[in-house]
């Protein structure tokens, strides 16, 4: 940038007839600078303002937020990203508020975030699956991890819980888990319109639920918008939570992974606490001692050893059973589980091993598969005779 007086200057210099890298020399300038002030594309004194890399990929953002109004700007930041932004994600979000591109959703006018107030109304927990994809292999799951989070709507508290699945026996397990990690239940729970909690056809609440929150003394209620900032990971659940998730490397064990999110959740879970604010543990409810008995059942095979592994420890089955397929069932609560074959026949019954502990589990409830014919029977309890 050149000075006021060293714009005279060069102007007084280029009437004297001296030429652009002349005058350049002099002032020790480049000859550009020189020429764009001579030329009047620049005013002196005034610093040209830094480009704006965000004004390329404008129209991009603007498309895929007209798409879709609740896509997370952590996801369209790392689109920009492959597609050549060269700037920091604080710069990207300030460029997105600037335009304002984010259009405004209906359902969620009156809710889009800010300052959270304490209500004076009865505490709920919101509960939301998360999915994120490529888990570690050693987890044994699908290509997605299903994260169930639970948050306290008005206390800000939160805790999140890893499945196997999303299907309604792991969703009562994880819900109990997470109930747990808060000290208690509210009297309302909020759900996704998932399959497991909501049916397909009539768009209500499904028997095996309710059934569910009765045991557990709740109510279930829908939230008003599928965007809701839980759900849609702009709050503070879903966030933390998401950025967790790019801390989990390849190697990391399950039960390692679940404590580092519990760390988390305790560092940030009151963080949203506003104004006068009661303690959330004087208005929740009791847990019941026992959680609800749902019936878990995980298809597993028989390793060449004779194992059958489930939730991080190995089960012993008859060895000649090795690469069949086998079902894994224990009922919430029991302190032991069944390995049964696909026809329903239990071929062992063992005592649960702690969660991801690492135990080879031999030693278990004989089972007998099956009876002897009665005169086989009869046959094995004769005396032998006499030899002489």
């Amino acid at each position: 940038m050149l000075t006021r007086e060293e714009y005279l200057e060069a102007q007084a210099l280029r009437c004297q007839g001296r030429s652009i890298a002349a005058i350049a020399r002099h002032l020790g300038r480049d000859r550009k600078t020189v020429r764009s002030y001579l030329g009047g594309d620049r005013t002196a004194g005034v610093r040209r303002p830094p480009r704006d890399e965000f004004l390329r990929f404008l129209p991009y953002c603007h498309q895929r937020l007209a798409d879709d109004v609740h896509l997370q700007a952590t996801v369209l930041f790392d689109e920009v990203v492959e597609l050549g932004y060269p700037g920091a994600y604080s710069t990207f979000t300030r460029a997105l508020r600037r335009h304002r591109l984010r259009p405004t959703c209906a359902d969620c006018r009156g809710n889009t975030g800010g300052t959270v107030t304490w209500y004076p109304a009865a505490e709920e927990v919101r509960f939301a699956w998360l999915r994120f994809p490529d888990p570690p292999a050693r987890w044994g799951g699908d290509s997605q991890a299903h994260l169930l989070v639970g948050s306290l709507t008005h206390a800000g508290r939160w805790g999140a819980v890893l499945a196997e699945n999303e299907e309604f026996p792991h969703l009562v397990e994880a819900m109990d888990l997470v109930l747990r990690r808060l000290g208690g239940t509210a009297g309302v729970w909020q759900f996704d319109r998932t399959s497991a909690a909501c049916s397909p056809e009539t768009g209500r609440v499904t028997p095996a639920l309710a059934e569910v929150a009765r045991y557990y003394r709740a109510e279930i209620g829908w939230p008003s918008c599928r965007c809701s900032r839980h759900a849609r990971g702009d709050g503070s659940p879903g966030f933390s939570a998401q950025h967790w998730w790019h801390t989990v490397r390849r190697d990391t064990r399950l039960q390692a992974a679940q404590d580092s999110l519990d760390q988390l959740a305790r560092r940030t879970g009151d963080c949203r606490r506003v104004g006068r604010a009661v303690r959330a543990a004087d208005r929740l409810l009791d847990l019941p001692a026992m959680p609800f008995p749902a019936r878990v059942r995980a298809v597993r095979s028989v390793t060449s050893q004779g194992l059958v592994s489930f939730r991080g420890n190995a089960y012993a089955v008859p060895a000649d059973l090795s690469g069949a397929q086998v079902e894994v069932r224990w009922r919430l609560g029991e302190p032991c589980l069944s390995i049964v074959t696909p026809r329903g026949a239990v071929i062992a019954r063992h005592a649960l091993a702690p969660y991801w502990a690492g135990r080879t589990v031999i030693g278990g409830r004989p089972i007998v598969l099956e009876k002897r014919p009665p005169a086989q029977r009869a046959q094995s309890h004769q005396v032998p005779p006499a030899t002489e």
